[in-house]
């Protein structure tokens, strides 16, 4: 994993993007020679995320099109399911896409976290 450093320099900014989105650590793994953006989930579950179909490009910008995709892990050691995928010019809004996907398709877990508004609170009413 000699380009880890390197892509997580390169990559910062989507770093952080898909962290504060998902409100967990993202991190550059690299998969068979292809680099991506990985967030772990719960229940065996990650998400991936590349700017080209191949991994991430040695160059950021050049791409213009952002893939993630939602995976679920079999413990048994048979290959991850794709659960969902989209794609977008923008990281962010092909996160949001898969989840909605994700959601559309049934494969939601109730217990997932709800990634969309940080901003809610969870107050509850007092007397």
């Amino acid at each position: 994993m000699p380009l880890t450093v390197k892509y997580a320099e390169m990559y910062n900014d989507a770093l952080i993007a898909l962290a504060a989105a998902t409100q967990r650590p993202a991190n550059i793994v690299n998969l068979a020679g292809a680099y991506s953006i990985r967030v772990d989930l719960e229940y065996n579950r990650h998400v991936l995320a590349t700017n080209t179909p191949q991994g991430l490009s040695n160059e950021p910008g050049a791409s213009g099109t952002w893939l993630v995709r939602f995976f679920q892990a079999d413990i048994d050691g048979a290959p991850d399911e794709l659960l969902a995928e989209a794609t977008h010019q923008w990281l962010i809004d092909a996160f949001d896409s898969a989840l909605a996907s994700l959601e559309a398709d049934g494969n939601k877990i109730v217990a997932d976290a709800d990634f969309g508004d940080i901003s809610r609170s969870e107050a509850t009413d007092v007397d």
